[in-house]
């Protein structure tokens, strides 16, 4: 049964999902990781490339940068949905850091740490169109804002 009591259909006799209250709460929940690991890149770099598995970091620069980096694209997230009520660009962020994850860990070697984090970024690109897709069905394919 296709999407039966999802959007509080004719099947169902519980009130409906606020899907987009529930995908407001999911891209600021990814968000706020993306800056958390941006606080832990930015101003805790050796602790954190260390618990990541990636011993000491040397210059401390372009972990920083990653760290800022990390900022950007939460901004990006947050401007998006609360602008336009788009998820492309925390998708296409996601989806690729699964690819670049998974490729570093395969031809370098890398950490413990990646093929976790892949997996984590692939889970939340999956949940995040899954989560608007039905948010869309339930408001009649429409883009609101």
């Amino acid at each position: 049964m296709g999407g039966s009591g999802l959007a509080g259909g004719p099947l169902s006799s519980r009130p409906p999902v606020p899907w987009r209250a529930v995908e407001s709460w999911l891209v600021v929940l990814i968000a706020f990781h993306s800056v958390a690991v941006g606080l832990f890149l930015l101003f805790a770099t050796r602790w954190g490339t260390r618990f990541g598995g990636w011993g000491e970091v040397q210059p401390l620069f372009f972990a920083r940068q990653a760290g800022v980096f990390h900022f950007v694209v939460a901004a990006v997230y947050m401007a998006e949905w609360f602008t336009y009520r788009g998820t492309a660009a925390l998708v296409i962020a996601k989806c690729t850091a699964v690819v670049f994850l998974i490729s570093m860990f395969y031809l370098d070697g890398g950490p413990w740490p990646l093929p976790l984090s892949a997996l984590g970024d692939g889970a939340m690109a999956v949940v995040v169109v899954k989560v608007d897709k039905w948010r869309r069905q339930q408001e009649g394919g429409r883009r609101e804002r």
